[in-house]
């Protein structure tokens, strides 16, 4: 005889009698798992740079539970309030709030658990992702997510991909067969939508190139022409159009070069040619001059100039600088620490600003605090999570340089200080 077990029998027995159906059963654990998992953390650090990463750390997260919470319980529609100038928006919102918080929390959820504060509370959030991905492409699921209706979704799914290529060891070889199977499917159904001649032919290809990473065939078709027509749109000094134009905005940030990154890196892997060698290169050595620019925007304050559209997503507009020290290869004369200080020094202003978040934790619309009107007709509560994009660094264990040392100034900061440095500018 075993007790224990027939009573944990029992106790099963009487709460799925109480909660009457499986799906509530499973979201009241969900609660309870959460509770008990959640970690009690040291006090803070007297170290700067360690402080720095425990606050930035404690924003990601900040950011990301509303979402993950409720997504996790299956309530994610049921709860999330959809802020938008138009109706039609919230039959996409839920996807982008997933799909952009899942691209830039990945890289922090890839170092995996351990046995400090910091990677219990990573195992945590790890869990909790997990049961959002089923969720999200489950068909069965109150929360199964939209990816073929309007063109909106093949963004997001692409964004998710993105997530996924960032996290193939925490969270893909985490997942259940059904599991693979359900994002799978839902990443192939957006092959219905066509992409613009624009910036969106790369979520096509980002999306391929997370099929070929994952189940090792793709249609290669998608990725060569976003490829070959972002070459062809290349402006010189760093910086791509957004198709054959030029816009001044921070598109090459949002999406454009960490797109094209994640694309060139998974075929250097997958399928290997001195072609793709080359042109990965050509491509990060314009990523690196791009990356000096966004440096070079960050005031003395921490502020920076709001050109063009999209400017709700914040400093999101600092994925690529974020990604290159991710990627430890920031360019000569940018030093971790200065970068680290900058990338802190954004952040810190706009999510302190007053209004960022509304009063149950949900992300408002804005650029500092909450300004409707800086939301174009295709923003919604769930476009403002790409923000996240900027904690990509946050992927940089804690033991190396990025995150150890004294700040060390910017460059305004450095020449509005008078100092005399040698100025960096076009290569090509």
């Amino acid at each position: 005889m075993r007790p224990s077990n027939a009573g944990s029998a029992q106790n099963r027995t009487f709460f799925q009698r109480t909660f009457r159906s499986e799906r509530l059963f499973t979201s009241v654990l969900v609660v309870l798992l959460l509770a008990l998992s959640t970690p009690v953390l040291a006090q803070p650090s007297t170290d700067p740079a360690k402080a720095e990463r425990e606050y930035l750390v404690q924003t990601l997260v900040k950011i990301a539970d509303p979402v993950l919470v409720s997504l996790s319980q299956n309530r994610l529609r049921q709860t999330m309030p959809v802020e938008a100038s138009s109706d039609n928006r919230r039959d996409y919102s839920h996807l982008e709030a997933f799909g952009r918080l899942l691209a830039g929390i990945a890289p922090w959820l890839e170092l995996g658990p351990d046995a400090t504060p910091e990677g219990q509370l990573r195992q945590k959030y790890i869990n909790l992702t997990l049961l959002c991905l089923r969720n999200a492409t489950d068909p069965k699921s109150p929360d199964f997510m939209n990816f073929t209706k309007g063109g909106q979704p093949l963004v997001d799914a692409a964004f998710l991909a993105q997530g996924l290529l960032r996290a193939p060891n925490q969270l893909w070889n985490r997942l259940d067969a059904s599991a693979k199977a359900n994002i799978l499917a839902a990443l192939k159904s957006t092959r219905v939508i066509t992409p613009g001649y624009n910036n969106w032919l790369l979520f096509s290809a980002e999306v391929e190139a997370a099929l070929l990473k994952f189940e090792g065939s793709c249609d290669r078709m998608r990725i060569d022409y976003a490829l070959k027509s972002h070459q062809l749109w290349y402006k010189g000094d760093g910086a791509y159009g957004d198709g054959p134009n030029f816009h001044w905005d921070y598109y090459n940030s949002f999406v454009i070069q960490p797109m094209l990154l994640d694309v060139l890196k998974t075929l250097s892997e997958e399928a290997p040619s001195p072609s793709v060698k080359k042109e990965y290169e050509t491509v990060l050595s314009r990523a690196q001059r791009y990356a000096e620019v966004l440096e070079s925007l960050i005031s003395p304050e921490g502020t920076y100039p709001p050109l063009g559209r999209s400017l709700a997503y914040r400093f999101g507009a600092f994925q690529l600088l974020s990604q290159i020290a991710l990627m430890k290869t920031l360019p000569e004369g940018l030093a971790p620490q200065q970068v680290r200080a900058a990338l802190y020094a954004v952040i810190k202003r706009q999510v302190e600003a007053p209004g960022t978040f509304d009063k149950t934790g949900w992300l408002q619309i804005g650029l500092v605090g909450h300004q409707p009107l800086v939301g174009e007709n295709y923003i919604s509560t769930g476009s403002l999570y790409l923000c996240a994009e900027a904690f990509l660094m946050l992927g940089l264990p804690a033991t190396d340089p990025f995150w150890t040392g004294p700040d060390q100034d910017w460059t305004t900061r450095r020449l509005w200080k008078g100092e005399n440095i040698p100025i960096r500018h076009a290569k090509d």
